[in-house]
């Protein structure tokens, strides 16, 4: 149980949330860490308490740089750990103390590639939000199939910092950098290669939703690429699903069926026009995909509803759901 895990801790302007997340890492009762701060030019005055904070711990290494996003900077520091294991937090987020005591014990105990620890949401008050991932009642250990599944439902989870992942899975692997929704593609390149995944209930990791950090949009006319890297994920899912896990198709369209509706609930109004190309290949593939979207047993009727109406006449069902949504 001395065997080094390395965290890794992306920073960029987060003057106001680094301390608590820091200070929680190193008040962590697994002993045997290095701590990774990755300051990804931050202009806020971030760099400089990453300093001091490294001087109050002498585990806690910075590393700068320029700007280039959170999965720049992770994979730098993947570059530079020395643990045999990595994990990550984001700075926005805290963790408790035990948290990856539990983890390594799992590791342990049943030896494999990666351990998951449930997680719940706050808000930018402290207020607790409704759970994304429903934690399991005991320790379960979730084989890459089942695992997959759950993400096809929108069930799983796929962050990483949630997960503590034996380095040697990252000696192939990165996080894609200028996608979002980044950590799901890594996942499942690397779900393909572990027998699974251990999941433990103990909700440690804290992860708190701060309003100015969202990817959803901001204004009625803005429109986070986020949608868009959802679509090319679940095309990449589908792809894998026929290739290796052909049991999984119908799991596989209903993802790419509930993706596409995702997408096509945010897209401006302006933006829904003959000449976007990736708006026009979203429309196509609902239409090749009516019958689909009738049968497929995962999709609740609410969903087939929008997904019929939108199939046909998209543009008017937008105009009418932001009516609805934002009357005059």
């Amino acid at each position: 149980m001395n065997e080094k895990i390395s965290v890794i801790v992306p920073v960029y302007n987060s003057i106001d949330c680094l301390e608590r997340c820091v200070r929680s890492i190193s008040a962590q009762t697994y002993a045997a860490l290095e701590i990774l701060l990755i300051d990804d030019g931050s202009t806020d005055g971030t760099d400089a308490l990453c300093e001091r904070l490294a001087r109050e711990d002498e585990r806690i290494r910075v590393y700068h740089k320029e700007n280039g996003g959170a999965s720049s900077a992770r994979n730098m520091g993947i570059g530079l750990a020395s643990g045999a294991y990595l994990g990550f937090v984001d700075s926005d987020d805290h963790i408790e103390p035990d948290m990856y005591e539990l983890m390594m014990n799992a590791m342990h105990d049943r030896p494999g590639d990666a351990v998951q620890i449930s997680r719940d949401e706050v808000d930018d008050l402290g207020r607790r939000l409704p759970d994304v991932c429903i934690p399991p009642e005991q320790v379960r250990f979730c084989r890459t199939e089942d695992f997959l599944r759950e993400l096809l439902l929108h069930r799983g989870d796929c962050s990483f910092c949630t997960k503590l992942i034996r380095r040697e899975l990252f000696r192939k692997h990165r996080f894609p950098e200028g996608v979002l929704n980044e950590d799901f593609r890594l996942l499942v390149e690397m779900l393909q290669e572990i027998e699974g995944i251990t999941i433990l209930p103990k909700q440690c990791y804290h992860v708190v939703c701060r309003q100015e950090s969202t990817t959803r949009r901001k204004t009625k006319d803005s429109f986070s690429r986020v949608f868009l890297d959802i679509v090319d994920n679940a095309d990449r899912m589908q792809e894998l699903v026929d290739r290796v896990y052909p049991e999984l198709h119908v799991y596989a369209i209903r993802f790419n069926l509930f993706q596409r509706l995702d997408y096509l609930l945010h897209i401006p109004i302006q933006q829904m026009v003959r000449k976007n190309d990736f708006y026009q290949c979203v429309k196509r593939y609902l239409r090749r995909h009516v019958k689909d979207t009738v049968k497929n047993p995962y999709l609740t009727g609410k969903n087939k509803a929008y997904l019929l109406a939108l199939t046909a006449a998209p543009r008017m069902v937008r105009q009418v759901h932001a009516f609805v949504r934002h009357p005059a």
